[in-house]
């Protein structure tokens, strides 16, 4: 989901990667009482080779509960995305100009990490001004359902719309949106659920798949430090890696974030568990990214630089 474009058309990892060697626990995070923010998906934008192999693979549609869509949000914002969805988490998968403007450029990338209750974004934008962003952003994404008429979707809040390539927000999904049967969402689990398990359907049993348990993005000095508030406010652990980058952990998910210039940001890598544990080890070639899975419960998706070539960094 595209949000810093659609605010605008408002008008208003090596190793694993949580695995780098830390520098020191300056500026480190998690000095709050409980987390309130938690990884709900990640897009990136690829290569047209990459994305076509993505679109068409059989192989991606047995790992996991996989979809394509086209989505109308706020402003009339359309995009199409490629989705592999698990129990609580899910990933987006464009490719160059599937949404239009900045957000469509190869090597864009963004974060979306949400709240379980309702109410609890509100926190959190209280905490981003302890974190010192005096004016946190307020957005409404709606969806329309084909029918004309936008559906509130989600509540969002960023620290910044000016970025280079990369964008992170906080949400909380509205309640209109989980009362609209069109949604095919789960009922409440408790009162005020407005969780990440509710947000997605059980189809992921019958899959490989179960969630992302990291991710690494590279990024632009600038675009990190507007994200490390909001990591912080979220109530994630953040610290400082080799290189100036970032490990937030937290929730379930790790997230890594690397320094890079403009022209390498891009996807670097996705951890996933899977629903049961396999015995070989199988490699699947997707375009300018390599999908390993297994042995065992875990699944590693590599991509490509910018999809320049077969290797990451």
């Amino acid at each position: 989901m595209i949000i810093v474009l659609a605010v605008a058309l408002a008008g208003a990892i090596g190793g694993g990667v949580g695995t780098a060697q830390a520098e020191g626990n300056q500026g480190s995070g998690g000095s709050y009482d409980r987390q309130l923010l938690f990884y709900n998906h990640s897009f990136g934008v690829f290569d047209r080779e990459t994305a076509d192999a993505i679109e068409h693979s059989d192989y991606l549609r047995e790992f996991a509960n996989f979809q394509v869509r086209t989505t109308t949000g706020s402003g009339g914002q359309i995009w199409t995305g490629r989705y592999l969805m698990g129990r609580e988490t899910y990933l987006e998968l464009l490719g160059i100009g599937d949404v239009p403007g900045q957000d469509g450029t190869l090597g864009s990338a963004g974060l979306g990490l949400s709240v379980e209750r309702a109410g609890e974004l509100a926190t959190v934008k209280e905490r981003l001004k302890a974190e010192g962003v005096a004016e946190p952003i307020d957005f409404l994404q709606t969806k329309d359902f084909g029918d004309g008429v936008p559906v509130p979707w989600f509540d969002a809040v960023l620290t910044d719309t000016q970025y280079d390539a990369f964008d992170a927000w906080g949400m909380e999904y509205r309640a209109e949106y989980f009362a609209d049967p069109r949604s095919n969402t789960e009922p409440p689990s408790f009162p005020g659920d407005v969780g990440r398990e509710r947000y997605l359907s059980d189809d992921y049993r019958t899959h490989l798949m179960r969630d992302v348990t990291a991710v690494r993005i590279a990024v632009t000095a600038g675009d990190l430090a507007d994200t490390v508030p909001l990591l912080r406010a979220g109530g994630f652990s953040v610290r400082t890696v080799t290189g100036g980058g970032v490990v937030a952990e937290g929730g379930g998910t790790t997230i890594r974030l690397d320094v890079v210039p403009r022209e390498q940001t891009g996807y670097r890598q996705v951890d996933m568990s899977l629903n049961r544990p396999v015995k070989d080890r199988h490699v699947e070639r997707i375009g300018n990214s390599t999908l390993t899975v297994g042995p065992g419960s875990r699944a590693v998706w590599t991509f490509a630089e910018n999809g320049t070539n077969g290797t990451t960094r």
